[in-house]
């Protein structure tokens, strides 16, 4: 269930208390006059269910109220009421399938901004992943993966597709291609100084590594891992199994790929340059493809769904 907590105009409580009642799955309205201040208005709050929270959003925005006022909405995590299990089973669909659309647009509008942290954690990720390549480490490649924070603009890019948002698009395009390229050049700098301390050698960039020589090495497995990682993804993200996202940051080599680019680029070995550049881009372009295909079958679902409810209970 998911509570939401609007601030209303008065001339505008009514409109919108009828248009809670009639949504599907709806309950627990209460309303109290003149509660609130800045802005001044009603206080109106009602809880949902999962699978018609996106309607009952939708219908709030046309009405204009998160422009004259405000709605705010929260994850339920228990609720023991008979009224909430009823509205559960009559709202259409499963609450887990169920994809809010302005959650999910904000979310990705958070991750996919090119900020100091963002970099950082970027940058890092990569330092680690390149200390994971010369070494041939595996344990330092999946910790890099993890650390790695690239799904969020991935995720933002593929929104922004199936929105039809161009300014979300760049957003997210820019903090994809300017995080990797300044992690890069972070970690170019950082192998030149660990190669002056006498860490890093080239005898070690070349020599067999049975470990981690497949992130310059990209083939059709590699594509295949990215899309199914980034379908994945996409499914944990909208429908808030967050902790499936860490199985999906380990499972495709973006980060590691970058890394020995970087590595390979600051001893001049063109050829692990090249093909850990093929990797990245791949993989990039396996988890958009998709991340979007998995968006647009969602939005085609629900919008089924809610064919058929206006159809039922018209």
């Amino acid at each position: 269930m998911l509570h939401l907590r609007l601030i209303v105009p008065a001339d505008r409580t009514d409109e919108v208390v009828r248009t809670m009642e009639k949504t599907v799955g709806t309950t627990h309205l209460a309303v109290v006059p003149g509660a609130a201040r800045n802005p001044a208005g009603d206080l109106v709050m009602c809880d949902v269910a999962r699978e018609a929270g996106d309607t009952l959003i939708n219908s709030l925005r046309k009405l204009g109220i998160h422009e004259t006022g405000s709605i705010s909405v929260e994850n339920i995590d228990l609720s023991l009421s008979q009224r909430a299990d009823k509205a559960e089973a009559e709202a259409p669909g499963e609450g887990a399938d169920a994809v809010l659309w302005e959650h999910l647009a904000d979310a990705t509008h958070e991750e996919s901004t090119l900020s100091v942290t963002y970099l950082a954690f970027l940058s890092l990720a990569t330092m680690i992943a390149a200390c994971g390549v010369v070494l041939d480490n595996a344990i330092l490649i999946v910790g890099a993966m993890a650390v790695g924070p690239e799904f969020g603009p991935l995720a933002g890019f593929c929104t922004a597709l199936v929105q039809r948002a161009p300014r979300l698009a760049w957003r997210s395009f820019l903090a994809l291609i300017a995080g990797f390229a300044a992690a890069m050049v972070v970690t170019v700098a950082f192998s030149f100084f660990m190669d002056a301390t006498g860490l890093f050698t080239q005898e070690k960039l070349d020599a067999d590594r049975p470990n981690t020589g497949f992130v310059y090495a990209p083939d059709w497995f590699s594509f295949v891992v990215a899309v199914l990682a980034g379908a994945a993804g996409m499914l944990s993200l909208t429908s808030a199994k967050s902790g499936a996202l860490v199985g999906v940051a380990i499972s495709v080599t973006t980060v590691p790929a970058a890394a020995n680019a970087a590595v390979a680029l600051s001893y001049g070995e063109v050829g692990q340059t090249w093909g850990s550049s093929k990797q990245l881009l791949l993989n990039l372009l396996g988890i958009v493809i998709a991340g979007t295909l998995t968006l647009l079958a969602q939005k085609y679902f629900w919008a089924r769904q809610r064919e058929r409810t206006s159809r039922t209970n018209p």
